[in-house]
């Protein structure tokens, strides 16, 4: 930057004999100003490679034992049985779906000691798993961004993997807490700023949901639901802003859109945490979060759209919203759907449920294809909270799907009520080089999903 002023200082002569010291000055400032955001904006960001976690076998919980468990364990009244039983068996889950091994005592232990069991067991084997595929050294990382939303330690859980790989003294660390479903890609976001702001670095952003501590006892039916849609999971991914890491990448970042919704109480107490008639704890899920989502999905759309879409998809999004505000079509009518498949290959939609993920495809006009990785994740993991979209595009790799030049749009919600999203490009071939959690039976997949009914 100093090279370029210096170059093209000469050319500002006349100018600096034309105007006061004060006035040049702020012509200087306002120069180096736009070249400092234009470098900043120009600096890409890769992703080197990411790893899903791939629970073992015999932490499998069929929806037999599940039932067979809660049944046992004497917590629950018949008519909680009765509800518990009506939303797993048209939940969209196989028989797959995995819980920590303190989930599977009776009764469930849910102990700090047996949360924290749980957190090592999948950070280390993520982290690990991550740091051997892409021979990283751990002190070779600057950046760690660990987030979790309903389970935060002391030490933290960033702190764990800090010890646990002998990371450097000097890392920029951070632990997020309490964002949701949505806070793998605010990590994202947060690591990206901080590779563009601390040049030539690495991060590691690992993204977790604990479970063991967060079971429900209680008789709530809105807080019932969060035990069975929630399974065992976590992804560690490894981002840079070095160039020499572009030959070595699997993607490039293109963008981060994040909608937040929190300033309306509607969306704000979708998704809480709070206490029963029994004093409880346990999450409650609103009737209307599909209806808030759809809203958070929107105005995420809205804003995401221009930079994305073809400009004939934006033409006619606009020219349908004018004639709907100046009434020259039906009031009734639907503002016009752009065709996002004009803009990407493949969709992450957060594997949150079959009907999140069935109002997604509805709402965009989507094929079965391109949903057959959400649905898919959520069959054979369930719902992983932040950890999903990654599970989606790990189903793609080991399908083959994923080419160079590929586009691939992650969506994902979460509590507050929030709507976040990104974009990555494909810049490397052999996306299925590497075994990941998906290449052991990828050969059994897509399945039928038997069709969801309402639930009283």
């Amino acid at each position: 930057m100093a090279h370029f002023l210096l170059q093209h200082l000469s050319n500002l002569t006349p100018l600096i004999q034309s105007t006061t010291h004060s006035h040049f000055l702020i012509l200087i400032i306002v120069i180096i100003t736009v070249l400092h955001i234009i470098s900043r904006r120009s600096c890409p960001i890769y992703l080197l490679d990411f790893a899903c976690y791939r629970p073992p076998n015999y932490y499998r919980l069929p929806i037999s034992m599940f039932l067979e468990h809660t049944t046992i364990s004497g917590e629950f009244d018949s008519k909680s049985l009765h509800f518990l039983k009506k939303i797993l068996e048209k939940s969209g889950f196989g028989h797959d779906t995995c819980i920590p091994p303190p989930m599977n005592q009776l009764p469930i232990n849910k102990s700090l000691a047996s949360a924290l069991e749980e957190a090592e067991i999948i950070i280390f084997s993520v982290v690990g798993d991550l740091l051997k595929k892409t021979q990283v050294i751990p002190k070779e990382i600057d950046i760690l961004v660990l987030n979790s939303s309903l389970f935060s330690s002391t030490p933290s859980l960033s702190a764990m993997v800090i010890n646990r790989f002998r990371l450097r003294s000097n890392i920029m660390s951070f632990n997020l807490s309490g964002m949701g479903c949505s806070a793998g890609i605010a990590s994202v976001c947060l690591a990206r700023d901080l590779l563009r702001v601390h040049r030539n670095t690495v991060a590691l952003v690992v993204s977790i949901e604990i479970l063991t501590p967060n079971w429900y006892t209680g008789k709530n039916r809105s807080m019932l639901v969060t035990n069975c849609m929630f399974r065992m999971g976590g992804v560690a991914i490894l981002i840079s802003s070095k160039n020499q890491d572009k030959n070595k990448s699997k993607y490039m970042l293109q963008h981060l859109n994040r909608t937040n919704n929190a300033s309306d109480d509607r969306s704000y107490g979708c998704v809480f945490q709070d206490v029963d008639l029994e004093d409880k704890v346990g999450v409650s899920l609103s009737k209307e979060i599909l209806h808030v989502a759809g809203d958070a999905l929107r105005l995420n759309i809205a804003s995401l759209g221009p930079t994305v879409l073809p400009l004939s998809e934006q033409i006619r999004y606009g020219w349908s919203v004018i004639r709907q505000k100046v009434g020259f079509s039906n009031r009734r009518s639907t503002v016009y759907m752009p065709n996002f498949k004009r803009a990407f290959e493949h969709l992450c939609i957060h594997a949150g449920g079959k009907a999140v993920i069935e109002a997604v495809e509805k709402k965009l006009g989507l094929s079965e294809e391109d949903v057959e990785a959400s649905k898919m994740t959520l069959y054979r993991f369930g719902n992983t909270s932040s950890s999903s979209i990654w599970y989606e595009l790990c189903y793609m790799e080991a399908k083959r799907k994923v080419k160079k030049g590929d586009r691939v749009w992650q969506i994902s919600f979460g509590s507050g009520f929030k709507c976040n999203s990104a974009v990555w490009i494909c810049i490397s071939d052999g996306q299925s080089s590497v075994e990941n959690a998906w290449t052991d039976r990828i050969h059994l997949y897509p399945v039928h999903i038997p069709d969801m009914i309402e639930i009283d």
